[in-house]
């Protein structure tokens, strides 16, 4: 059986003011919001789920219980925004235009150098951060792979 595709989940300490972002910055759109912290926001294609890594419990706990049981639920607010998904798209002009839209979004990653990257594996692509600091990589293929 064949694999069709992958949906990256990324952590985020609040998904409200997450989808909110991805809304208003990176010019997405909710598809389905779960009051218990989980969504899924689309723009075409591409679809991010997004779910909420805001457990603090671990900072309430002593430091000797730490070393002896370490911290692991899974949720921890310190996973948010340590992820990263690489979105393709259809060509050259999209990912320029899209660089463009975001760049005045205030969205692109502190390393921009001020237009979309041609790379030495054959792709054209820039990077854009979410809220929480996960890392969003815009791509097309420019040769083939």
């Amino acid at each position: 059986m064949p694999l069709d595709r992958t949906i990256p989940a990324l952590p985020v300490v609040s998904v409200a003011r997450a989808v909110e972002a991805y809304v208003d910055r990176l010019g997405f759109e909710v598809v389905h919001l779960d009051p218990n912290g989980f969504a899924i926001v689309a723009r075409d294609a591409a679809e991010i789920h997004l779910w909420q890594s805001s457990d603090e419990g671990w900072r309430l706990r002593p430091a000797e219980d730490v070393a002896d049981c370490p911290v692991r639920t899974g949720a921890e607010d310190f996973i948010s925004g340590t992820a990263s998904c690489r979105i393709s798209c259809s060509d050259v002009a999209e990912v320029d235009a899209l660089h463009a839209e975001l760049a005045a979004a205030g969205a692109l990653h502190p390393t921009d150098g001020g237009a979309p990257v041609d790379t030495e594996w054959g792709t054209r692509e820039f990077a854009a951060l979410d809220l929480d600091g996960n890392l969003l990589t815009f791509f097309v293929w420019t040769r083939p792979r």
